[in-house]
């Protein structure tokens, strides 16, 4: 008798301390777990209360009545009495402890309760009209009005507003550039006047008559010195001549000079009508350019918003639908929502957001690794995107990723693609799936030791609430180390109260147990104790094999059979325990019972952080696969399997 056996590869991980009992999915939140002493208190910050104080305290209690009855007791009735007072200050002491524990527990229990609340009821708010009260839709009717009149008016976005001041500044340039060639040809004019021929002939013509007049006074004198009344007939004589020569002259300067003048003021006006032409071809220009500009801006009625057209008169039912993303943002404040809305339609204008699943980052085959959307969807539909930051912990990776300002550009710009990736997941309808499930996996991140890390992912965290609202429906924080608390704390002032509602932390022993809550096991992946594997589409996938779960409970054993009656048929199985740290082994046995058992996995111990275990068998002969699970914990555990017969 011959058989096949590929058995898997042993664990070399350490087996870490038994996680808290696993809570049923199908346990209601309301209802408080009966508190046992070893229940493991919560890591929550919120729901950790620690009761070690207050029964210290009341053992102290104790202690003191006790020494002071003994102290009083002076006698043997003195004692006895001293020791029904210090009975009595026992119980009393006991009754108070034992209240303050249930305080404590309560408290516990009532955090517990809590996160079982925000963890299971993981429905959507209703985008159905019917559905909201009174305030939220007249909010809704607020925001249509505003945004129906914004666009109408070409308002809404911001293209004019810009196209307006460039306009304004071409135009003022122009402006500027026109008074400097009209005040240097002003300055050209007067140039050429002073040099002018016309003007040179009328300067010397002015000092020759001066020169006439020293010459005539000269003569006069002369002649009254010798003849009186000779030289006052010759001073009449000289002075008729002179008017009659000044007259002469000055008739034929003014004549010049109003030739000039004319022939200036017909070439002031026709650089006047000159100017008149080209002010009227430029601002001909000007009305062309601000009519191409007005087209260019042209009242659009079809802008959309992720596929979603933003104008309520179209009558999209999607439209409320965005709508309300940005009024439950802002808490139904329409105003707030409204300013919301225009400032991501700014954003994501001048980031090129709409074009940014067309791009080829750079460095994507380092980035892909850090955020990725996952075919998989959750138990009620939600596409599942993953963040994964222990890849930073590579320095050289670390420093090629974010290293630099333009390199954490890249990271951010990846993180928004694969956001716009998921968004073509949405359905946009009423009622139907519209946001997304985030599952951030902090194993071994380097946080706290690299600033620029830090500082980009409170950039992405900041962008994305600004500009993406509503579009998580959970974001789910796994193997959280202890410092992120810390971390949360000073982000938490910076998040809205909607956005903090949407996490949920888990540690390491409680990842498998937390997100199965929100995915199904063959949707999960194998490192988180799913039995989703890459590989296994023709296998499992194709052929929509169920997956089995059954409870293992403390202390016992199981065996799980699978039947094979056909003979020469290779079985393949795969099977995880949340939590595993218990015995398993398997084997073949015969229906013949002549024939011998196969061991196909010998015993061997699974440890707690053990991904699902995936094997094979090809049989010889009809009989039935045994898998053994045995339980030497104190816990209850969920066992997860599937098999196939290919």
């Amino acid at each position: 008798m011959s058989s096949e056996v590929k058995p898997e590869d042993t664990s070399k991980s350490t087996p870490s301390p038994a996680p808290a009992p696993s809570v049923a999915p199908t346990q209601a939140p309301s209802v408080a777990p009966t508190p046992t002493p070893s229940v493991a208190p919560n890591p929550t910050p919120s729901v950790a209360p620690n009761p070690d104080p207050v029964v210290d305290n009341g053992a102290k209690g104790v202690i003191s009545t006790v020494v002071a009855a003994m102290v009083e007791a002076g006698d043997k009735n003195k004692t006895e009495e001293a020791a029904k007072l210090t009975e009595e200050a026992v119980k009393k002491e006991t009754k108070e402890t034992e209240k303050s524990v249930d305080v404590a527990v309560e408290k516990k229990e009532e955090g517990e309760a809590k996160i079982m609340e925000k963890t299971v009821s993981f429905k959507e708010e209703s985008n159905l009209l019917s559905d909201l009260t009174e305030t939220e839709k007249k909010a809704l009717y607020e925001l249509r009005d505003k945004i129906e009149d914004a666009i109408l008016t070409n308002t809404l976005l911001p293209v004019e507003a810009e196209l307006e001041k460039i306009s304004e500044t071409v135009k003022q340039v122009e402006d500027d550039g026109k008074k400097q060639e009209e005040s240097k040809n002003i300055t050209e004019e007067k140039g050429d006047k002073e040099k002018s021929p016309e003007m040179v002939e009328v300067k010397e013509k002015t000092h020759a008559a001066e020169e006439k007049k020293v010459e005539v006074k000269e003569k006069t004198l002369a002649a009254e010195e010798e003849k009186k009344v000779e030289v006052k007939e010759k001073t009449l004589a000289a002075e008729e001549e002179k008017k009659v020569e000044v007259t002469e002259n000055t008739t034929a300067a003014n004549g010049e000079k109003s030739i000039e003048v004319k022939e200036k003021a017909k070439e002031t006006e026709e650089k006047k009508v000159e100017a008149k032409e080209k002010e009227a071809v430029a601002t001909e220009e000007d009305k062309k350019v601000e009519i191409k500009e007005k087209e260019m801006v042209e009242v659009d009625k079809d802008i959309m918003l992720w596929g979603v057209p933003l104008l309520p008169s179209k009558g999209s039912e999607s439209t409320n639908v965005i709508l309300l993303k940005f009024l439950r943002a802002r808490d139904f404040k329409s105003k707030d929502a409204f300013e919301m809305l225009k400032k991501t339609l700014q954003w994501r204008k001048e980031n090129k957001i709409d074009t940014i699943l067309e791009e080829d980052i750079p460095g994507a085959d380092d980035l892909r690794g850090t955020a990725y959307m996952d075919t998989a969807v959750d138990r009620d539909g939600h596409p599942i995107c993953y963040n994964v930051y222990g890849v930073f912990a590579d320095q050289e990776l670390y420093t090629r990723m974010v290293g630099s300002e333009a390199k954490t550009e890249q990271f951010l710009r990846w993180g928004f693609q694969v956001m716009e990736k998921g968004i073509q997941k949405l359905d946009f309808s009423p009622g139907s799936v519209a946001s997304i499930l985030q599952i951030t996996d902090l194993k071994n991140t380097p946080w706290v030791s690299k600033k620029e890390l830090r500082v980009a992912m409170s950039r992405a965290v900041n962008l994305l609430q600004d500009n993406y609202p509503e579009f998580v429906a959970k974001n789910i924080f796994i193997n959280v180390p202890f410092w992120y608390y810390a971390f949360n704390t000073l982000l938490s002032p910076f998040l809205t109260q909607r956005t903090k509602s949407k996490f949920v932390f888990a540690r390491p022993a409680k990842v498998t147990e937390t997100l199965l809550k929100y995915l199904e096991p063959a949707q999960l992946p194998v490192q988180y104790g799913g039995l989703r594997r890459q590989d296994s589409m023709s296998e499992f996938e194709a052929k929509t094999t169920t997956v089995c779960e059954l409870s293992l409970k403390a202390g016992t054993t199981e065996h799980i059979e699978i039947p094979v009656k056909e003979i020469g048929v290779n079985t393949v199985w795969e099977i995880s325990v949340v939590g595993w740290d218990v015995e398993y082994k398997e084997e073949f046995v015969p229906d013949n019972a002549d024939s011998y058992s196969v061991i196909v996995l010998r015993g061997k111990k699974y440890g707690a952080t053990h991904d699902a275990h995936r094997n094979s068998f090809k049989n010889q002969e009809s009989g039935r696969l045994v898998l053994t699970i045995e339980n030497n914990t104190y816990k209850v555990k969920k066992v997860l399997y599937r098999y196939t017969v290919k």
